[in-house]
């Protein structure tokens, strides 16, 4: 198990430094610094309640579901962040690319991953025709976390499946 273990954590390396060292340019830069708001507290939050306070009937329950899947979803980000203390890899990794300010709490998983699929689930779910939309703009805020040196690719994953699984427990639930 801990052969399998140490492979799993050699492959995260090795796709966080790809994707943090190699790709890097100018373009990317500016792109995923200002991309990776899309999944910060900020927006995410004003986005549903916007979304449920001013939109058509169905884009209000759409907002509503996404404003309590956003909620609900960072108690296990909390939980999951105090009991796996995890560095981020700019603070772990030697030669790591970052940018001003870097978050110094824990890495895992990812808040903003998680954020960004919890708020798209439900207006993807509400909205089928918006998910050429919604779904690339959740994934490039996972891989921006990657590109900005603060997350490792498994801390994303981890972020998107709990995102995408509280939202459609939250929409399969809701009354």
């Amino acid at each position: 198990m801990s052969r399998l273990f140490m492979k799993l954590t050699q492959i995260d390396r090795k796709l966080f430094q790809y994707i943090n060292g190699c790709l890097h340019n100018r373009f990317f830069n500016f792109f995923f610094y200002y991309l990776t708001y899309l999944g910060g507290a900020t927006f995410t939050i004003a986005s549903s309640v916007l979304i449920w306070y001013f939109g058509s009937s169905t884009w209000s329950k759409s907002g509503a579901l996404a404003a309590v899947s956003l909620a609900v979803s960072h108690i296990p980000v909390a939980a999951a962040k105090k009991l796996y203390p995890r560095l981020r890899p700019y603070l772990a990794l030697p030669g790591t690319r970052t940018f001003r300010n870097p978050l110094k709490d824990h890495s895992f998983p990812s808040g903003h991953t998680t954020a960004a699929f919890s708020l798209a689930i439900p207006l993807i779910l509400g909205h089928p025709e918006w998910i050429c939309l919604f779904l690339p703009l959740s994934l490039l805020v996972g891989v921006s976390r990657i590109y900005l040196g603060l997350h490792y690719p498994s801390d994303v994953f981890a972020g998107a499946v709990i995102g995408t699984s509280v939202a459609a427990a939250t929409v399969a639930l809701w009354p």
